[in-house]
C-alpha cells in the first residue's frame, strides 16, 4: 500500500505491507525505498513494514530549508505518531541509520538494526581541507574572473572535487548533506537501551568497519556481524547470509 502524509510542510512519500509487529526501514542519502526493496520482503514475511522515501528523494519533497539530522529524526517521529505506532523496530542503511541511532536515544524501540551505518564523523586529511577549502575560495574568485562564465566553471570544479552524492544533488540538499556529513551521533550511542544489530561490509570504504565497531563499543546492547568481502551494500552483496542473520534477530 502507497501512502502519503504531509509532515512540517513536506508530503512524505512511504508505503506499508506485511502484518505483525511494525518495522520502520530508512534507506541511505541518494537511495529511495526502492533500494531496501529486498529487505522489505524478508521482514513482510513476519512484520509490517513501513519503507519511507526520506525528504529530498523518492516521491518525497525536498525541504524547504538546510535540514540535519534532527529534522530528518522528527520526521520520523511525527509519522510514527501519525500511524500511531508503538515500540517499533528500526532498521536504517547507511544516512538511514543517523536517524535511526538519534530516534532509538530518545525513544521506546524495541530493536535497533544498523545496516552499514553512518553516525561516526568521517576522519578528514589535510589533502581533504585543502580541497574544500579552495573550492569554497574559488567560489567567491570565480565571478571576479570569469565574470558570467563563472557559474560553469564552478560546477566544472565541482564535478571533478565532489562526490557522486554531492554532485547528484540540488543545491538545497548539497547544503543538507555538508551539514549532515559532519554531525557527529558517539554523544547519544550510550543512550540506546533497544538490542541493537550492527551488520557490515568488511571492505566498506563509505563507512568503514571501524565506524561499526566504534558503535558497539558504544551502544550498550549491541552485536557486530561482518561479512567479508562486502563493501557499503551488505545486504545485496551477501544476500543469502544477510537475509538469515536479519531473520534470526527479527524472530529472537
Amino acid at each position: 500500500m502507497e501512502k502519503c502524509v504531509k509532515i512540517s510542510g513536506v508530503n512524505i512519500h512511504y508505503t506499508v505491507h506485511g502484518s505483525g509487529h511494525p518495522v520502520i526501514l530508512m534507506h541511505g542519502w541518494g537511495c529511495n525505498l526502492t533500494t531496501l526493496a529486498s529487505i522489505e520482503k524478508i521482514v513482510a514475511e513476519s512484520h509490517t513494514v513501513y519503507n519511507i522515501d526520506f525528504p529530498g528523494f523518492g516521491l518525497s519533497q525536498e525541504p524547504p530549508t538546510v535540514w540535519g539530522i534532527e529534522e530528518y529524526t522528527r520526521i520520523i517521529e511525527s509519522l510514527v505518531a501519525s500511524e500511531r505506532i508503538e515500540n517499533p523496530i528500526l532498521l536504517g542503511h547507511s544516512f538511514g541509520g543517523r536517524v535511526g541511532i538519534l530516534f532509538a536515544s530518545r525513544n521506546q524501540v524495541k530493536k535497533l538494526i544498523l545496516v552499514d551505518a553512518a553516525g561516526i564523523k568521517p576522519r578528514r586529511s589535510l589533502k581533504y581541507y585543502f580541497k574544500v577549502y579552495s573550492y569554497k575560495m574559488g567560489k567567491r574568485l570565480m565571478p571576479l574572473i570569469y565574470g558570467k562564465n563563472a557559474q560553469k566553471r564552478i560546477d566544472q570544479i565541482r564535478e571533478k572535487r565532489g562526490s557522486s552524492d554531492y554532485n547528484n544533488a540540488s543545491e538545497m540538499m548539497r547544503r543538507t548533506l555538508s551539514k549532515i556529513v559532519n554531525e557527529d551521533l558517539k554523544s547519544v550511542m550510550p543512550s540506546i537501551k533497544a538490542p541493537t544489530l550492527l551488520i557490515w561490509g568488511e571492505n566498506d570504504t563509505a563507512t568503514p568497519l571501524r565506524d561499526a565497531k566504534i558503535m558497539e563499543r558504544l551502544i550498550p546492547d549491541a552485536g557486530l556481524v561482518s561479512f567479508s568481502g562486502c563493501g557499503h551494500y551488505s545486504f545485496l552483496d551477501n544476500p543469502y547470509q544477510f537475509a538469515a542473520v536479519l531473520r534470526s534477530f527479527l524472530n529472537d
